[in-house]
């Protein structure tokens, strides 16, 4: 993958926190900075660490698959694409709690995906630790800005962010097999 495509896989990845973010920043009154920053440091910490464990789990396996390797990517980002755009339509109930064990279930809950990301890189014949920065980063980033935004805003169009994270990934998928 070239690098402004991992720089779409990491803003499409990111949106999920993004949107995380944005409800909390709705409800948190008191202790803002702290609150987001503990909110993307830890959404951005399990962005960057689930590509590692799909990335290693799959160099265990790689000689088998790699064959069926653009298959494979192709089949993982059009999945995730269609799962995105689905979800963008159902309703979420977000809990506002921002102790460490919710945290730690916010950071996998919104990471899920990136294990995916994580066996598409390794597929593809990248190394992991450039994009693993740059997929974390940019999660704390949107995270930031989400929540900040839903401090600001009370009508963000999370859903229209989610159907275009699921079409960015969709298109990756695509660009895999052509």
């Amino acid at each position: 993958m070239t690098y402004l495509e991992i720089f779409l896989l990491a803003i499409a990845l990111s949106i999920d926190a993004m949107v995380v973010s944005f409800s909390y920043g709705l409800s948190f009154r008191e202790n803002r900075l702290k609150n987001a920053l503990l909110l993307a440091f830890c959404t951005g910490l399990f962005q960057a660490g689930m590509p590692v464990i799909g990335y290693y789990l799959t160099s265990f396996v790689k000689s088998y698959i790699a064959p069926y390797a653009s298959i494979i990517v192709c089949t993982i980002f059009v999945f995730l694409g269609v799962k995105f755009i689905k979800e963008a339509f159902e309703k979420k109930e977000v809990s506002h709690c921002i102790s460490v064990t919710c945290l730690i279930l916010i950071g996998i809950a919104t990471s899920i995906d990136a294990f995916s990301a994580g066996i598409s890189l390794a597929l593809y014949g990248n190394h992991i630790l450039k994009p693993v920065l740059l997929i974390g980063a940019i999660t704390f980033v949107n995270s930031c800005i989400g929540f900040k935004f839903g401090g600001n805003i009370k009508h963000l169009p999370s859903q229209g962010l989610e159907v275009f994270a699921g079409i960015v990934l969709i298109a990756l998928g695509i660009k895999a097999v052509l």
